[in-house]
């Protein structure tokens, strides 16, 4: 399926472009994908490779300790019914629990990495190499559905032009989230069983069999957690809890800023940095503000929660992190040319003019189905590309011409849904699957649900 979507994404381009005038010059479709292509190893594939490092060392120190078995046993019920393929006690359990974690907390540089080693673990189970398993599939629809608490991209760019109240999104943005995650569990559970998706049956990997789980025998040698580290475990909880009451609350930090003299030199710092702050968003809210705060301090809790935990377990963390991290570079070099053939028939559908004759032509029937004709270029636009859906995004919000409804509306699009076939390329070029069964029709229904939501939910919200 995705080599006729590929290969007919290249055609339409070409042709359009031909007939648009649009093959040569600095815009043209021959200019752009050089652009892109570069764009994507250097840009892209090399950067995320310094962030697998560091993830897939923090995920090693992670399974040595036992704390990902520990976290796929809370949730094992859930994770059971949607992933039956997959041993409850595998390490693929936790990476995912982790994955789809970062990903509700909006921190986009350690979910990607969680992601592509819970699906290195699920190529371990799956019994087709080469083509993806009713798990991987799974997995990925639930990825594309893009479940987030909070869409920080979208708010930073509402904020940046000045739209009042920008933390509006958050709630339109949750609820579409969660249709769009709905769907796409229906939808790649129904394509499962259709005769055209459908694997023959092949003996799964159990729990007893084999397998590079963190089983019991391979974490035997841990240390176990005596009276001290139980008391380190609550003290790195408290510390931290503390320091979310400090984000939580900036006047309280202020205070005990100003006890211990440090006023003059956070001026300081602030005035160092001035030219590089955003444009203020305004005020989010009290429970806003605590969501925030989380944010805020995830990835250092987590980065030094799993680092300390190994080592009371008794794991010699720098050298299991050092193991760990190793996997990153070769994971980044697999991935390069399922990115670059992504981003070559991107990059000519984009810049052939076809998404704008598309909008010109569908016009009268988006005006039929209450479809905003100004939203068409987003909606089409984000399952191909993050950087151009953004750019439609910016687009829409400087236009004077546009209500404020539209451009909430537009934001809750962008915070609401996935790149899918960005998603789809680097997960699955990472553990070389070229047959993708049915995980493009699930994430592309979790799109078309997303969208739909956005707008439903916005016009609710913000009127018409």
């Amino acid at each position: 399926m995705l080599n006729w979507i590929w290969l007919g994404m290249i055609t339409i381009g070409i042709l359009v472009a031909a007939l648009l005038g649009r093959l040569g010059g600095e815009n043209g479709i021959v200019e752009q994908t050089f652009a892109l292509v570069k764009v994507g190893v250097m840009g892209i594939a090399l950067p995320l490779s310094a962030m697998m490092m560091l993830w897939l060392g923090i995920m090693r120190l992670a399974e040595k300790s036992g704390c990902v078995e520990i976290l796929a046993r809370w949730i094992r019920p859930v994770m059971r019914r949607l992933f039956p393929e997959v041993p409850t006690d595998h390490p693929a359990m936790g990476a995912m629990i982790m994955n789809m974690a970062a990903n509700m907390l909006g921190l986009g540089n350690a979910a990607t990495p969680l992601g592509l080693k819970a699906m290195q673990h699920l190529d371990e189970l799956n019994p087709h190499k080469g083509t993806a398993s009713n798990a991987m599939c799974t997995f990925l629809a639930i990825n594309t559905s893009s479940v987030t608490i909070i869409p920080v991209t979208a708010i930073a760019l509402l904020a940046a032009q000045g739209i009042a109240n920008p933390y509006a999104i958050v709630s339109t943005s949750l609820g579409a989230t969660i249709c769009s995650t709905i769907v796409a569990i229906i939808a790649v559970k129904f394509f499962e069983r259709l005769p055209g998706f459908r694997i023959d049956p092949t003996k799964v990997v159990t729990d007893t069999e084999e397998t590079t789980t963190a089983s019991p025998t391979e974490n035997s040698g841990l240390r176990p957690i005596g009276t001290k580290g139980q008391a380190a475990i609550i003290a790195i909880f408290a510390v931290f809890a503390g320091i979310i009451f400090l984000e939580w609350s900036p006047d309280t930090r202020t205070e005990i800023q100003s006890s211990l003299g440090l006023t003059e030199v956070v001026a300081q710092l602030n005035a160092e940095s001035a030219d590089l702050e955003e444009a203020d968003a305004g005020d989010p809210g009290f429970w806003l503000s605590g969501v925030r705060a989380i944010s805020v301090v995830a990835i250092p809790f987590v980065l030094f929660f799993f680092t300390a935990f190994a080592a009371i377990r008794g794991v010699k963390v720098y050298e299991e992190f050092v193991e760990g991290a190793k996997e990153g570079f070769s994971v980044a070099v697999r991935i390069m040319p399922f990115l670059v053939a992504m981003l070559t028939a991107l990059a000519i559908l984009r810049h052939s003019g076809t998404l704008f004759l598309l909008k010109s032509w569908l016009r009268p029937l988006l005006d039929m189905v209450h479809f905003p004709p100004d939203l068409l270029p987003m909606a089409l636009m984000r399952p191909l590309s993050g950087s151009g859906s953004q750019g439609v995004l910016v687009e829409l919000l400087t236009n004077n011409a546009i209500t404020d409804s539209l451009k909430y509306t537009a934001a809750t699009m962008f915070g609401s849904t996935e790149t899918t076939f960005y998603v789809l390329a680097v997960y699955f070029g990472s553990v070389g699957v070229r047959r993708t069964r049915h995980a493009l029709a699930a994430g592309l229904c979790a799109d078309l649900a997303g969208v739909i939501a956005a707008i439903a939910i916005c016009r609710v919200v913000f009127g018409a």
